[in-house]
């Protein structure tokens, strides 16, 4: 199948509003995280933290479970994306490191959820026995392990790996999935917005923009 350029470029030109709403609701999601860790008597970049991360998963990827770079390109993961549906925060228990592939696969179906309430536990539970044929998550799991009895037995450690390393951080665990209804109320609010004063404000400042322009004006020249 060839790359569908008109379709990019469509997407590219509709998305701008939203882009600047969606880093919106990741700064106060930062924000939220800052005092939470403050409460909370850690965080992140505590040297202690990162020792635990280490211990649980290696210097691997916390889902597929490739060491990390230079072929498998290591990125932060929220475990609960920092996003308007998984509600995701920066703190102890909800961090880790993964390669990049299951970074962009997760974050597709963290628009989901449909396995699970935590966008961890969804991502690992795409066995290919839930869902209808073509989910996108299923191929990549079947494409990662392509025997189904060891695909299942792999997802089942790795979300086994994953509970046993939240259960130390279980006060940051617990208070984020307790607020997370109220922080999505919020970030709605905040998102909805973030995007009518963009549309507002953007459109008020391009009536100001002289768009009076002769057509031969944005022709080259042959002179």
């Amino acid at each position: 199948m060839s790359f569908d350029v008109a379709a990019a470029l469509r997407k590219s030109t509709g998305r701008a509003k939203s882009d600047v709403a969606n880093k919106l609701v990741s700064m106060f999601l930062h924000e939220v995280s800052r005092k939470a860790c403050a409460a909370g008597g850690m965080n992140v970049s505590d040297s202690r933290y990162s020792d635990s991360v280490v211990a649980a998963f290696g210097r691997n990827c916390l889902y597929c479970g490739k060491a990390l770079a230079p072929s498998a390109v290591p990125v932060v993961e929220h475990l609960n994306g920092m996003n308007r549906v998984s509600v995701g925060l920066h703190v102890p228990g909800n961090v880790a490191m993964a390669c990049k592939a299951c970074n962009n696969q997760k974050r597709n179906d963290d628009q989901k959820l449909t396995l699970a309430e935590n966008g961890w536990e969804s991502f690992l539970s795409h066995d290919g026995t839930q869902c209808e044929e073509g989910c996108r998550t299923c191929a990549y799991w079947r494409l990662n392990c392509p025997d189904a009895g060891l695909r299942r037995e792999f997802l089942v450690a790795a979300r086994e790996r994953v509970t046993e390393f939240q259960k130390p951080y279980q006060q940051f665990v617990r208070w984020s999935a307790t607020t997370r209804g109220t922080l999505r109320v919020k970030i709605e609010i905040l998102y909805r917005d973030c995007q009518r004063f963009a549309t507002d404000e953007i459109g008020k400042l391009v009536a100001e923009v002289n768009l009076e322009f002769a057509k031969s004006d944005i022709l080259t020249s042959e002179d």
